[in-house]
């Protein structure tokens, strides 16, 4: 018995549909970066990008337990000395680009590298209901119905 190893010329990409409202970020984002690496498929190999590529929509919407919406923290740095900053997930969804708290959640979970890099490329996340990829017919996933605390109950 040998062990399977799928070559990059083999990978077949499918699209899928996720929509955020109402769903916990950072269980939907386990969920996305599964599927961004391929760890769904049985054809799975590590070092190869055999993920599906995902549309988020709603991503504003999603929401976070606990206190994280006013206390968790987001940190970069300019680069000069003494330029760390911080901005809380409360700023961030109430700002400019809400979809950022989804996004950074992803990447997070995907490795860093090269290989992790070209997989967050498979990814786009939008803020509202609209997104330009009607003719790649996504297929719709319902993250709600996979787990009843993937929904924020209350």
């Amino acid at each position: 018995m040998s062990t399977f190893v799928q070559k990059p010329a083999e990978v077949e990409k499918k699209w899928i549909l996720i929509d955020a409202e109402g769903l916990v970020v950072g269980r939907v984002a386990t969920i996305i970066a599964n599927i961004l690496r391929g760890k769904h498929k049985a054809t799975y190999t590590p070092h190869v990008d055999d993920g599906d590529n995902v549309i988020v929509i709603n991503a504003e919407k999603a929401v976070l337990t606990g206190k994280k919406y006013t206390d968790k923290k987001y940190y970069w740095h300019t680069g000069y000395p003494g330029g760390i900053k911080e901005r809380t997930a409360r700023q961030i969804i109430e700002g400019r680009f809400p979809e950022r708290v989804l996004e950074k959640a992803v990447e997070r979970m995907v490795p860093r590298g090269p290989l992790g890099r070209r997989q967050m490329k498979n990814l786009r996340v939008y803020a509202g209901t609209n997104h330009p990829h009607e003719a790649q017919q996504p297929a719709v996933l319902d993250v709600a119905k996979l787990n009843s605390k993937n929904v924020r109950s209350a």
